[in-house]
């Protein structure tokens, strides 16, 4: 099976929540595009069909990589831009 990159999947998750908060805040049909389109991405992402299935999959990924720090590594760049 193939496993996202966990910066890139820890940043779709931090986008999907932050897009998510916004929208429950602001309401409009903008708002509601962006939701639809990270959402989207995090389940093509994670190979599930919802996204409370794509968060649990992006959980349990996340859990079973060690973070890039604890290696010894320089830790990647938080942005990772999506194109289309």
């Amino acid at each position: 099976m193939l496993m996202a990159n966990p910066a890139t999947l820890r940043n779709l998750v931090k986008r999907y929540e932050a897009l998510r908060s916004a929208h429950a805040r602001l309401g409009t049909s903008e708002s509601s595009r962006r939701l639809d389109d990270v959402s989207y991405t995090l389940c093509v992402t994670t190979g599930t069909r919802t996204v409370p299935d794509a968060l649990a999959a992006a959980a349990a990924q996340l859990r079973a990589v060690p973070s890039a720090g604890s290696l010894g590594q320089p830790t990647p760049p938080a942005e990772v831009q999506l194109t289309a």
